[in-house]
């Protein structure tokens, strides 16, 4: 059976069982049993590389020991197995980082994992058809990369879990334009399932990894943070998948639940996605200087990935057209951005790229930290031929990116073989500043087009109406914030809502 029909019959097993409850559930237990799987694959690779191997959870608990026979344990014994003592002892597992770096990643993955099954001979068989994926062919396990990539697309329509998946024309396309090197760090603050992360580690692996010492290097350079249980373990396993056999940089927390003032870290590129049009819990804001506090996930993770960047470190940040466009901190932020930074290309996108999670358009900020903004280049990415909107059966694809990557050209020359067309034009810091850095700045090459297609007028209502909800959040939020007592702040607050 192929590895997609092994998948497919996963999914319908799961659907049998009456613990299983929707397209995130049945991601979740899937989730944990791919883990413990890919893991003692890699577990057997270890074990005959190493001459001082130690199994770093106690045996009963590889995959090997209690799922690997297809006639072995099952009905209320497996479920009283899974329930009883592999959940528990897995979160609980006594493995400090220093001495037991892989245990200390089951523990993490397991902290809060849940096994959503109830009847234990579906189970069986959904870990009987597990067993059908050969994790240490490289074949085999190439062609699962391939399916983990249709396993995180089933997220995006799983609820609004779709925050959480990144178009990997999207990842590619930056990735390539920032050119991540061997040696260098690389973080996604805000990692999700791991695309930017297995993207970049597959770039520098393909161009820069010559040697064994070279591959150790490279599993050093990931960094990822990630908030919630499913995507981080899904991003844990993208990574096992990718050849980083101690995923450990990978960790499970929120990136803005700590003062920016004590962020000691210096990275070379960060390449992110980073959740917008939602706000943080109370008290997050006050990890920030009292002039850029604000609740808003996206402001506050571009502060912080400013604060973090080395100096000659490059950035590329996807965002929402409210942040350009945005007034009050939003504007102190894009000062800061720009007075630190030099901002030297915003990527315009169009509608329908991050369909169906939102139709919010987006953009795509590059910028190097050390030396002052002094021109932004904006490149408008149209519709491919024929093309009027993304959705599922029609993605964006990376072959669209093309004609940027042939026009990029090089920041140590200033870009100076970058010449304006009818998609790319240059703002001096000068107009930007008169605006007071109004980053929403139209294609002065094109003029202004009237649609009469029904879709299309459908769509720019969603997103005007998505821009007005923006705009009135904005608002809230800086009403809220002058209307609030500092020594009451959680209470006023508790109130507003």
């Amino acid at each position: 059976m192929s590895i997609s029909s092994a998948i497919k019959s996963i999914q319908d097993i799961m659907r049998k069982d009456a613990g299983v409850d929707g397209d995130a559930q049945r991601l979740g237990q899937m989730s944990w049993l791919l883990f413990l799987k890919v893991f003692d694959a890699q577990e057997e690779e270890l074990e005959l590389e190493l001459d001082d191997y130690r199994e770093p959870i106690p045996a009963e608990f590889l995959w090997r020991n209690w799922a690997a026979d297809n006639e072995g344990i099952t009905g209320d014994e497996l479920l009283e197995f899974v329930n009883d003592e592999l959940f528990p002892q897995l979160k609980n597992l006594t493995a400090p980082i220093d001495k037991n770096p892989r245990g200390f990643v089951v523990k993490a993955a397991f902290s809060d994992a849940f096994n959503y099954m109830k009847n234990g001979t579906l189970l069986r068989q959904v870990i009987n058809k597990l067993n059908e994926i050969d994790f240490t062919d490289s074949n085999e396990r190439h062609l699962f990369g391939d399916l983990y990539e249709q396993i995180l697309k089933d997220l995006q329509s799983a609820g609004n879990a779709g925050e959480f998946y990144t178009p990997r024309a999207i990842t590619k396309f930056i990735v390539a334009v920032t050119n991540p090197q061997l040696g260098e760090s690389i973080m996604d603050p805000a990692c999700g399932t791991g695309g930017f992360l297995a993207c970049a580690f597959d770039h520098v692996k393909v161009n820069y990894v010559k040697t064994s010492d070279d591959h150790q290097t490279l599993q050093q350079q990931i960094h990822g943070v990630e908030k919630k249980q499913l995507p981080h373990l899904l991003c844990t396993t993208n990574m096992m998948l990718h050849g980083i056999e101690v995923p450990v940089q990978i960790k499970h927390g929120n990136t803005l639940n700590k003062p920016l003032s004590s962020w000691d870290e210096e990275i070379d590129v960060i390449i992110t996605n980073p959740p917008f049009g939602g706000t943080e819990e109370d008290g997050i804001e006050k990890n920030f200087p009292s002039e850029f506090q604000t609740r808003e996930t996206a402001d506050l993770f571009l502060q912080l990935i400013i604060e973090v960047l080395a100096t000659k470190g490059r950035a590329a940040v996807v965002l929402p057209d409210g942040t350009l466009f945005g007034e009050g901190v939003k504007t102190k932020i894009k000062k800061m951005l720009m007075d630190e930074c030099n901002l030297h290309t915003i990527v315009r996108l169009p509608n329908g790229v991050f369909n169906p999670y939102t139709g919010i358009k987006t953009n795509i900020l590059f910028f190097t930290k050390g030396t002052p903004t002094k021109d932004v280049w904006f490149y408008e990415h149209p519709y491919p031929a024929g093309v009027k909107n993304y959705n599922k059966t029609k993605p964006m694809k990376f072959e669209e990116f093309e004609t940027e990557l042939a026009w990029w050209g090089n920041e140590a020359d200033g870009f100076a073989s970058r010449v304006e067309n009818e998609q790319a034009w240059k703002v001096s810091i000068d107009d930007i500043i008169a605006r007071n850095y109004n980053l929403d700045i139209k294609n002065p090459h094109v003029g202004e087009v009237i649609s009469h297609d029904p879709l299309e007028l459908l769509t720019d209502y969603a997103n005007q109406q998505a821009d007005i909800q923006a705009i009135r959040d904005q608002l809230k939020g800086i009403l809220s914030a002058a209307l609030t007592p500092s020594t009451s702040t959680s209470t006023k607050r508790e109130g507003d809502k």
